[in-house]
């Protein structure tokens, strides 16, 4: 057992590129996590740009639903601000009691799962990404209805292309880390709340002399509707938009700096306080001043901008005031951008979500999570034509849904671990529970219509895909758990060496079978069939002692069909655990692209994955400046043969790649764990003595999560010695469908294409199979409990 600290000191050698060096950033090493932590002052448009930036149009949605009964109707927009204004202070109160009792984060998932039980948990998850997905949708598309209000004529056609090309803005900054990302959106935000208090101080003070009146005040509105108290329950649900986003401190509490809890709590009530502050301002103003609103009227000037229009008489303060409305409503999206990846991620850790969104990126964000969620609310734009009144319909089911379990989750908490002051606190949160509650049923019955039925009938779905992920994942657990294999385990197995003709690759493979000296070893001609004899006459000088070269028919027209058919015909010993297939490469430049015109290759490699039993060698060769000491250069064979076996976790894929490795008789042999995470180290270790390996296991720091370049800086440790041949043993994970690859990493995969072009390297192929249990095979069992296909997670 040793460690090995990469010598990656800068981020240049992770192999980021230029151009995303330029848009994201250098990559950040994973222990300076600690320091992207945040403190407080930028938390706060962090997490809570998006409740702050509801007040900009809560106000709207809810005089939108009055002015159906004329504008008598509006006068009940203050007392119904009022009781939205009670309703926030509860879930407010509520929220800071569930961060203290759950600062590892999590919200609304993470109370619901662990006191409601699983599906109620599951249930808030889909509730809460889904409304994370609209907060974009509807953040962005307020923004961009406020740019469009400063010249409506040339900019409300365009409103589709600037919205989604705000999401790629806001995408990019969250992209380049959390920290980073608050220090951006603190300028917008704190400037948003100050121009909301200058102009509510503003316009109070010239009250007092006198109020002046909206341009929109003498408005003539149509009675469509008889007031009623249906028609009132619609304005209140329409104006609880004010509450969206209120969950995002509780789900990032690992984000603040410590001490997390305390400071997430302080935190979720200065929001409060401002929230509560602007709403009931701005809903104040509005009826002081007379304003009024229609459907057609709110795309050109809303009630916001009809206020400070109205209090500065246009000019210099009310364009301020536009331009940090517009920033704040852009930038509210953040919220959702730094809580959908998180809670993504938790969801991924719990087996519910695919495993790739626990991957962080170069800026240590849950880059997968900021993708997604930017991708499926450009799509929701699109599809809803940038149209915030259709868009605002879908949107407080899932909130309130989330807010209901999770306070739900924390009464019951309390009743069970009756704690210092748990009646107190199971008050506060039971009147959260029956409050939002009641107010979710509400909103069902006025929206649903409208078009909250899309949400309501789209959580079922999530649900059912959060299962079904998690069964693929259980099942792929279970073999991990049967600890068939130990390193006691030995292995004997047959070759089979394909040769196209005698050129440099079939070279290399045959210098590489004389250094692995197999038991048996059987080579087929695949070639052009009116060249065997040709080939055939030349075989023992290229390949003395290995045997006559036998031909392989209909391989020159249809080469996978071919080898595949003498791969099954081939008897299975039950002591032969593998047939490796030896495929000699010779790669015509250093590009992927030449995959495009030699596909046959890389169809032949990718078939015999699935093969049981059978393991693939690749022994590619390229053009090189420089092939000193290569293989393709003599006959002989190297005279250092070293096997290395990247892991991800010690378990059955991982101990039959051992198994393999060993059987190639290497002169030098170590397995290989890359360090992203040191708290997982220890386990590997365990496990490693458990399962009686003896060979070296190798701890690799890779700092930057860039698997890379630590892998070859081993293997060029090796190969630098001289004449050294190094193979590397891929476990590979090969699932039953072909959408379950999608689960998973493809670690493997990428170790291949870094591996392809590197001078003096074979990979080789383990697959592990997701099928049904053969009869005397290794890998009978259901696979793996890694969230990977092979190599580090």
């Amino acid at each position: 057992m040793r460690a090995v600290s990469s010598q990656l000191g800068a981020p240049r050698r992770t192999g980021t590129g230029p151009l995303k060096r330029v848009f994201v950033g250098r990559a950040i090493s994973s222990n300076k996590a600690e320091h992207q932590l945040l403190p407080k002052f930028l938390a706060l448009p962090v997490f809570s740009s998006d409740p702050l930036s509801s007040n900009a149009y809560a106000t709207e949605e809810m005089m939108l639903v009055l002015v159906a009964a004329g504008a008598g109707a509006l006068t009940l927009r203050l007392p119904i601000a009022l009781a939205i204004a009670a309703l926030l202070a509860i879930v407010v109160t509520s929220y800071r009691q569930t961060v203290r009792a759950y600062p590892a984060g999590g919200g609304s998932y993470i109370v619901a799962r662990e006191n409601l039980g699983t599906m109620p948990g599951l249930i808030a998850a889909a509730a809460i990404l889904t409304d994370y997905v609209l907060t974009v949708a509807v953040s962005i598309t307020a923004g961009t209805t406020a740019i469009a209000s400063v010249d409506p004529e040339a900019l409300v056609h365009l409103r589709v292309p600037i919205a989604i090309g705000l999401v790629a803005l806001v995408t990019l900054a969250n992209l380049r880390g959390v920290k980073e990302a608050g220090s951006l959106f603190a300028i917008p935000t704190y400037g948003f709340v100050l121009m909301i208090a200058i102009t509510l101080v503003t316009g109070f003070v010239e009250c007092l002399g006198g109020c002046p009146v909206a341009e929109t005040a003498d408005l003539p509105l149509d009675v469509e509707h008889t007031l009623s108290l249906f028609l009132i329950a619609r304005a209140f649900s329409s104006g609880a938009t004010a509450l969206t986003g209120v969950e995002a401190i509780a789900d990032g509490v690992p984000a603040f700096r410590r001490p997390q809890a305390k400071n997430a709590a302080t935190t979720l009530a200065v929001m409060g306080a401002m929230s509560i502050a602007m709403f009931l301002g701005i809903t104040a103003l509005s009826q002081l001043l007379h304003v009024r609103i229609t459907e057609d009227i709110a795309h050109e000037l809303p009630v916001l901008a009809q206020i400070g229009d109205t209090v500065f008489g246009g000019g210099f303060m009310f364009l301020m005031l536009q331009v940090f409305t517009a920033g704040i409503l852009v930038l509210a999206a953040n919220t959702a951008f730094q809580d959908f990846p998180r809670l993504a991620s938790i969801l991924a850790r719990d087996r519910f979500m695919p495993s790739q969104f626990r991957n962080r990126g170069d800026r240590l964000v849950f880059s997968n999570g900021v993708v997604v969620l930017a991708g499926l609310a450009s799509l929701l734009i699109w599809v809803f034509d940038a149209n915030l009144t259709r868009l605002i319909q879908l949107y407080v089911v899932g909130v309130f849904t989330a807010f209901t379990l999770s306070q739900a989750g924390m009464v019951r908490r309390w009743l069970r671990t009756r704690e210092d002051k748990w009646q107190r606190s199971a008050v506060i949160n039971g009147i959260g529970a029956a409050t939002t509650g009641v107010v979710l049923v509400v909103v069902t019955i006025t929206k649903f219509a409208k078009g909250a039925w899309i949400v309501i009938v789209a959580m079922p779905f999530i649900v059912l895909f959060f299962w079904a992920v998690h069964r693929h994942y259980e099942h792929v657990a279970l073999a991990l758990k049967a600890r068939r294999l130990t390193g006691h385990d030995v292995a004997t197995g047959t070759f089979l060496l394909l040769v196209p003709d005698l050129g440099p690759a079939t070279r290399d493979a045959v210098a590489y079978l004389r250094a692995v000296r197999p038991e048996t070893l059987t080579a087929l001609y695949i070639g052009p069939s009116e060249s065997f004899e040709r080939v055939s006459a030349d075989w023992h000088d290229v390949a003395p002692r290995m045997g006559e070269l036998a031909l392989l028919e209909g391989a020159d027209r249809h080469l996978v069909r071919a080898v595949r058919r003498h791969v099954r015909s081939m008897p299975r010993h039950e002591r032969d655990r593998f047939l490796t297939v030896v495929i000699p490469e010779l790669l015509p430049r250093n590009s992927v692209w030449q995959f495009v015109r030699h596909r046959e290759e890389f169809l032949l490699k990718t078939a015999l994955l699935f093969e049981p039993r059978v393991v693939v060698t690749d022994i590619p060769v390229h053009p090189s400046a420089d092939r000193a000491g290569r293989l393709s250069e003599r006959a002989l064979e190297p005279e250092r043969n070293v096997v290395l076996v990247p892991v991800s976790a010690v378990h059955d894929p991982t101990v039959r790649a051992v198994i393999y490795g060993r059987s190639l008789k290497p002169t030098e042999m170590e397995a290989l764990y890359l360090v992203t995470d040191p708290d997982e180290v220890p386990a590997v270790i365990d496990g490693w003595h458990e399962r009686q390996l003896d060979v070296p296991l190798v701890l690799v720091d890779a700092p930057f999560r860039d698997y890379g370049p630590p892998l070859l800086e081993e293997i060029r440790a090796h190969t630098s010695r001289g004449d050294t041949i190094v193979t590397v043993v891929l476990p590979e994970l090969v699932p039953r469908h072909w959408w379950e690859s999608l689960l998973h990493n493809q670690t493997a995969l990428f170790f291949k294409r870094a591996l392809l072009f590197e001078p003096g390297v074979v990979v080789t192929s383990v697959p592990f199979h997701l099928a049904a249990p053969e009869v005397g095979a290794p890998d009978a069992a259901p696979v793996a409990e890694s969230d990977d296909s092979g190599g580090p997670p």
